[in-house]
């Protein structure tokens, strides 16, 4: 008896503490008005100048892609450097993820998710290998070398020609062979987000 009595003083404890801090902060001034959660008096708004340097995002369409070029006869020297050790001389051996092939396997009891079967805007793949790649040093690769990497890709899975030129202008042009793979969320409560 006395245990359960002790639980439930707790739990009316901690209800009434939740319940108190819940009407702080809807009564606190930050809040009125603001989506903010908030302020605790930790730390700072960023600068204009910290925002651009994370503001690095990259649509499907291109929209963010900055100015550079890359081919794949100039990605080859940029992937045998610094990816090849992950994915293999191929794109096909790994270790790491496997970047070349697959192409129609989606459908079938295997399907290999490379970036020639599955990868449905080879802008988002850009995006991704300035942020995350290589793996042991993300962020190092210089945008020539980002859209060399890309175009060599690419090139692995037939999707462009060695020399083709990648850059801003060029990218968004590229027709992924899973372009037209996915579907929208049929979600309720998703919203869907209509093109201008």
């Amino acid at each position: 008896m006395a245990i359960a009595r002790s639980g439930f003083t707790i739990c009316v404890a901690i209800a009434a503490l939740v319940l108190a801090c819940r009407a702080t902060l809807s009564a606190s001034p930050e809040r009125s008005g603001s989506p903010q959660s908030p302020t605790f008096g930790v730390g700072r708004a960023p600068t204009a100048a910290e925002l651009r340097a994370i503001d690095i995002d990259v649509a499907p369409d291109g929209r963010g892609l900055p100015s550079g070029r890359g081919t794949a006869a100039a990605g080859k020297d940029v992937y045998a450097r610094r990816c090849e050790t992950c994915h293999g001389p191929t794109g096909r051996e790994g270790p790491q993820d496997v970047l070349v092939g697959g192409l129609g396997s989606l459908s079938t009891p295997n399907p290999q998710k490379t970036v020639g079967s599955y990868w449905p805007y080879a802008t988002t793949l850009w995006d991704y290998i300035r942020r995350a790649m290589p793996f042991d040093h993300p962020g190092t690769l210089t945008t020539d070398e980002i859209y060399a990497a890309t175009a060599y890709v690419l090139f692995m899975n037939g999707i462009v020609g060695e020399h083709d030129e990648v850059n801003q202008q060029t990218l968004p042009l590229v027709t992924m062979p899973n372009r037209s793979g996915f579907v929208a969320d049929p979600r309720p409560d998703i919203p869907v987000k209509r093109k201008p």
